[in-house]
C-alpha cells in the first residue's frame, strides 16, 4: 500500500509516527558519526532535505527521544546493534535560522537572541535543583531578546556547560540554515554588523567550547572563512563538489523510480521526471533529483516548477541583471543549452558578488541553479568547471526571471511587434521609452557608472528576446558571419517569417560621429560591408525578408535606422 505523501513536513518524528512517505537517509547518521569531525558544515541547495536530516539527527541522538527506537525500526541505521545503543543518549541543542529573514540588523539580532532564549526556557526546570540554581540562575536570567552581545555570543557555550554538568555527557549542537540571515544581511546592507555578531557566536559555540561533543551546521552557501569562520580551524566543510554525504541529501534515481512504482505512477513518466527534476551532481554522484519537486509531483500527479516557486530568487536576479556583458553573454549560452567553463571559489565572499564573476557562478552552483558537467585542472592544480543549467525546471525559472525584468513596461512587447513589421517610427518611440525606463534598472550595480552603460541594457534586452521569441526564432549573438561579427541575428524557424539583424553602437565622437544619426548609419554600413546576412541568404531566406537595423546609443537616448528593403524588379 502506498504511503501518504506529506509534502513540506520537515519533522522526522512526525513522518515516522504517521507512517508517511519517507526515503531512508539514516545511513547519514553512521557516516557522520564515524567521520569523527568536531564541527561539520554541509551545504546543499534549498529544499534538499537539510532540515529533515537535522531533525533525524536530533531524534536519533537526543535524550529527549530516549527509548524511541521505534522511529528507526526497519531503517538502515537500526540494523547495527552498536547504533541502537547510541539512540537517545546525548543532550542536543537544535536551532534553525531558516525563518530569520529580516531587513534590519537589530530585528535579525533580536530574532536570533529570541531563538536562543526559547532554547533556554526548555531547560529552565534544571534550576529547580539547588546545585544548578546556584550555578546557573544568574546566567538564565540574563537571556532575552535584548541581551547584550557578550551575553548572547556566550549563551550557547554556557548552556552546553550546564547540560554537560547535568547529564555527564557533552552536547551535540545542530544548527540548520545558518546562512539565511547572512544572505538577507547582504541584500539589505547590514553585512558587517551581522558578521561581527555571528563570528563571536560561532567561535564561542563551536571552537572554544570544552562541553561540545560534536556539531553539524547546514546551509546553502559556504560563507568565506574571513567573514565568520576565521577562528574555526576544526571545521570540516562539505560542499556540492565534495564526495562526503553525496547521496544523503536529495533522491537518487533508483530511489525516485522506486517511489514512483510505490505510488502507482506509469513507467512512461520516468523519463519525463528525469527531464524535469534530475541533473544535480554532488561530488562524483550524478543523477540526484530535487526531493521537493519529486514529492510534490508524486502528490499532485502533474509536472510544475515546484522547487523554483518555493521562494524568491531576488538575489540571483539582481546579480544577473546588474552583471556586466560577460555575465549576460554566458547566460545566453546557458539558456541555449550550452556549457560554460568557469573557475570557482566555493568560499562565497558576499562583498565580492557585485564584481566577481567567479563568486557569482559559485553562488549559482551552490544554490542548485547550475550543475557540474566535468572538471579540469590547470598546471597549478586549480579546478575549472564546465557548468550547465541543472534541468528543465531551473531553465523555466530563469526564463520567468528574465520576463520579469521587462514586466514593468508594455513597451517591450510593442517594440518587438514593431520591429518584426519594419515600423521604424514606432520602434524609435518605443525604444526610447524602454531605454528611459530600463537603463537605470540594468545599470544599478554597486558602482553604477556616471556614463550610462548601454551594453548592460543591450545584453539584458537580448536575453529578453531569447525568452520572448524562443518558440519562433533562433537567436544568435556575437557570432561569425560573412566577414566579421554581428551583434544579434533573429533567425526564423519558419523561413516564411522575417529575419532580423541588429547592430548596436555607442556614439563615438573620436570616430567622427557628430550625431546619433552618424552612429546609426555606421552600424548599418557595418551590417552591409561585413555581409551579416550571409548565413540567412544561404539558408534560403529572401533578401527582402531580412530586416536590418542599426541602433545608436548616447546616454539614455537611442536612435534606430534601418536598411531599405530591396524590392523585386
Amino acid at each position: 500500500m502506498a504511503r501518504e505523501i506529506a509534502t513540506g513536513c520537515q519533522s522526522f518524528s512526525e513522518l515516522r509516527e504517521k507512517n508517511a512517505f519517507y526515503i531512508d537517509k539514516t545511513a547519514f547518521i553512521k557516516e557522520w558519526w564515524e567521520g569523527l569531525d568536531s564541527v561539520t558544515l554541509i551545504t546543499r541547495p534549498r529544499r534538499f532535505g537539510k532540515t529533515l536530516n537535522i531533525s533525524m539527527l536530533e531524534c536519533f541522538f537526543s535524550n529527549k527521544y530516549a527509548g524511541r527506537g521505534d522511529m528507526f525500526e526497519g531503517l538502515e541505521i537500526w540494523k547495527d546493534e552498536k547504533y541502537r545503543a547510541l539512540q537517545g543518549t546525548y543532550p542536543v541543542i537544535f536551532l534553525s535560522f531558516a525563518g530569520i529573514k529580516y531587513t534590519d540588523f537589530h530585528e535579525t539580532r533580536a530574532a536570533i537572541n529570541g531563538m536562543i532564549s526559547d532554547v533556554y526556557k526548555k531547560y529552565r526546570w534544571i534550576l529547580k535543583e539547588e546545585e544548578y540554581a546556584e550555578l546557573y540562575s544568574e546566567n538564565f536570567s540574563e537571556i532575552s531578546e535584548d541581551m547584550n552581545d557578550v551575553t548572547a555570543t556566550l549563551s550557547l557555550k554556557r548552556l552546553c556547560d550546564c547540560l554537560y554538568r547535568y547529564y555527564g555527557k557533552k552536547c551535540i549542537v545542530l544548527l540548520d540554515e545558518y546562512d539565511t540571515p547572512m544572505q538577507e544581511a547582504y541584500v539589505s546592507g547590514f553585512w558587517n554588523e551581522l558578521t561581527s555578531y555571528m563570528r563571536a557566536l560561532f567561535n564561542n559555540t563551536f571552537k572554544t567550547n570544552p562541553s561540545l561533543e560534536r556539531a553539524v551546521m547546514t546551509g546553502i552557501t559556504r560563507v568565506s572563512k574571513e567573514s565568520i569562520f576565521s577562528d574555526l580551524n576544526n571545521l570540516n566543510v562539505v560542499t556540492t563538489t565534495s564526495d562526503e554525504y553525496a547521496d544523503c541529501f536529495g533522491f537518487t534515481e533508483q530511489e525516485v523510480f522506486a517511489a514512483m512504482d510505490e505510488q502507482g505512477m506509469p513507467a512512461s513518466e520516468k523519463e519525463k521526471v528525469k527531464f524535469w527534476y534530475d541533473g544535480f551532481t554532488f561530488g562524483r554522484v550524478k543523477d540526484i533529483y530535487n526531493p521537493w519537486s519529486v514529492t510534490s509531483y508524486l502528490e499532485k500527479k502533474r509536472f510544475d516548477t515546484y522547487w523554483a516557486n518555493t521562494s524568491g530568487n531576488g538575489l540571483v536576479s539582481k546579480l544577473i541583471m546588474e552583471g556586466d556583458k560577460g555575465i549576460k553573454t554566458e547566460f545566453e549560452k546557458l539558456l541555449k543549452g550550452e556549457c560554460i567553463e568557469q573557475k570557482l571559489d566555493e568560499q562565497i565572499i558576499f562583498s565580492q558578488l557585485s564584481g566577481n564573476r567567479n563568486a557569482i557562478w559559485s553562488l549559482l552552483l551552490a544554490s542548485g541553479y547550475l550543475k557540474v558537467v566535468s572538471a579540469v585542472f590547470d598546471g597549478k592544480g586549480r579546478p575549472f568547471y564546465k557548468l550547465r543549467i541543472t534541468n528543465f525546471e531551473v531553465k523555466c525559472m530563469f526564463e520567468n526571471m528574465i520576463e520579469d525584468w521587462f514586466a514593468h513596461t508594455e513597451d517591450f512587447n510593442e517594440f518587438i511587434s514593431a520591429m518584426l513589421r519594419g515600423d521604424i517610427k514606432s520602434m524609435n518611440i518605443y525604444m526610447n521609452k524602454v531605454a528611459l525606463n530600463t537603463f537605470s534598472y540594468f545599470d544599478a550595480g554597486s558602482r553604477p557608472s556616471e556614463r550610462k552603460e548601454p551594453e548592460r541594457f543591450y545584453h539584458g534586452f537580448v536575453l529578453g528576446l531569447m525568452v520572448d521569441k524562443a518558440s519562433e526564432y533562433i537567436l544568435k549573438s556575437n557570432r561569425e558571419s560573412g566577414y566579421g561579427r554581428y551583434d544579434v541575428v533573429m533567425e526564423p524557424k519558419n523561413i516564411n517569417n522575417v529575419a532580423v539583424i541588429m547592430e548596436f553602437k555607442v556614439r563615438d565622437a573620436e570616430e567622427g560621429e557628430e550625431t546619433l544619426d552618424d552612429t546609426a548609419r555606421n552600424a548599418l554600413k557595418q551590417i552591409e560591408e561585413k555581409k551579416y546576412d550571409a548565413d540567412l541568404l544561404q539558408r534560403g531566406i529572401p533578401a527582402e525578408r531580412i530586416l536590418k537595423y542599426g541602433f545608436a546609443f548616447e546616454g539614455e537616448k537611442c536612435l534606430i535606422k534601418k536598411v531599405k528593403i530591396p524590392t523585386n524588379p
